[in-house]
């Protein structure tokens, strides 16, 4: 229907302005077809803060259900959108922030904070919210607090982000204090779904499993709460961690759906930490039912089983992997500097700058060594380290 809609704009020459231009593209941007978003974006004559707005935020929201690096597009985006004189807006900056905060672009987001401060936006609900999200992803706790602080009046999002931020950073009691407050000060503001799940995080990161039962109970009996999966799920990682292992899986038996790759993912880490094949192979079966295509359930599988001498069944993950063709996913990660976002995967030997990058690796080496560090590194991160050293002519030794 939407490609039809852009078909009968183009066939009665209909003004690509901003109203249709805008909605085509929010049209395009919400089912996933970016490049037809571009194309309308590319086609308009007059881009105002609507259209602006409509392809950063298709850019954030499609980041969310995908790996494509598409937040740092959207910074770029924003960058242009300065660039072309337009002065961005409360959506343009909530935006944006996702997308700082999905990559870590803590200096853009700090421009925005400013921006925002300089017009009076600052203790806007939305975007001080987004300020608070974004620093604590970036890694700036105190100046998610001091935003935090700063907003007159705190819905549940802001509460909730404020509480999500504290147990990300591992300040449980802070979260369980400001969960207190929330319930205290909150008024007609009361802990809600996401609520708990951060609490049950923070309980999570430093271990409070009595707490962290206790939370998971009031949530029916003091707030009428029905706890949902991703409550179990937290429930599941804390016992997980604690090496509470059945009664890990008596959550996951007694969740209202079926656990997804998370949590189950959760658990059986912990079994290879614990050393306990039996829940192992239960989680394991689920596992490779639900991701028959996820290399990482293979290899951790063969690792415990290698962990208890189970060589034959070591091998046969291994086996079953390479006959499903099963590959293992390089991982991924950006870098910003001076507000340029740069791309890295595990092993590139074709970036510009390699040649510096590995010579500066190199250095870095010899010295962690000097000083009698020995790096725990796996067979293939050491041949990717010894490929891209090899490619560049340069000494690096790998500790054997």
């Amino acid at each position: 229907m939407g490609r039809w809609v852009e078909r009968f704009v183009e066939e009665n020459k209909i003004e690509l302005n901003s109203y249709v231009g805008s909605a085509l593209i929010d049209m395009y941007g919400k089912c996933g077809d970016l490049l037809a978003a571009r194309r309308v974006f590319d086609g308009m004559v007059k881009k105002d803060v609507i259209a602006w707005n409509a392809m950063i935020t298709g850019q954030f929201i499609n980041d969310r259900y995908s790996q494509n690096g598409m937040s740092d597009e959207a910074i770029r985006l924003f960058n242009r959108m300065r660039e072309a004189g337009v002065n961005p807006d409360k959506i343009t900056l909530v935006g944006v922030l996702s997308s700082c905060a999905s990559i870590g672009a803590l200096d853009v987001g700090k421009w925005v904070d400013t921006y925002a401060s300089e017009r009076a936006l600052q203790h806007d609900i939305y975007v001080a919210t987004a300020l608070v999200d974004m620093y604590a992803k970036c890694g700036s706790l105190d100046n998610a607090r001091r935003v935090f602080e700063g907003i007159p009046l705190k819905n549940d999002i802001s509460w909730n982000a404020m509480i999500s931020a504290l147990a990300f950073h591992g300040q449980a009691q802070e979260a369980l204090s400001l969960f207190e407050r929330m319930s205290k000060e909150g008024g007609v503001v009361h802990p809600n779904d996401i609520t708990f799940i951060g609490v049950l995080s923070a309980c999570v990161h430093v271990g409070l499993v009595d707490e962290g039962r206790r939370l998971f109970d009031m949530m029916s009996s003091s707030f009428g709460l029905v706890p949902k999966v991703e409550h179990y799920s937290c429930m599941v990682d804390l016992l997980a961690r604690a090496g509470h292992l059945y009664e890990a899986w008596d959550f996951i038996e007694k969740m209202p759906e079926k656990p997804d790759e998370v949590v189950l993912g959760a658990l059986l880490g912990a079994c290879q930490k614990c050393r306990n094949i039996d829940v192992s192979e239960r989680v394991m079966q689920r596992l490779l039912e639900l991701e028959p295509s996820n290399s990482g359930n293979y290899v951790i599988s063969s690792k415990i089983f290698a962990n208890l001498k189970r060589w034959d069944d070591s091998a046969r993950m291994r086996l079953l992997m390479r006959h499903r063709g099963v590959n293992k996913t390089p991982g991924c990660s950006w870098i910003e500097i001076e507000t340029q976002l740069y791309e890295f995967h595990a092993g590139d030997i074709l970036l510009h700058d390699s040649a510096k990058i590995y010579e500066v690796l190199g250095l870095l080496y010899k010295e962690l060594w000097r000083e009698g560090y020995i790096p725990k590194i796996d067979e293939s991160s050491k041949q990717g380290v010894e490929e891209g050293w090899r490619q560049y002519g340069s000494g690096l030794i790998i500790a054997k």
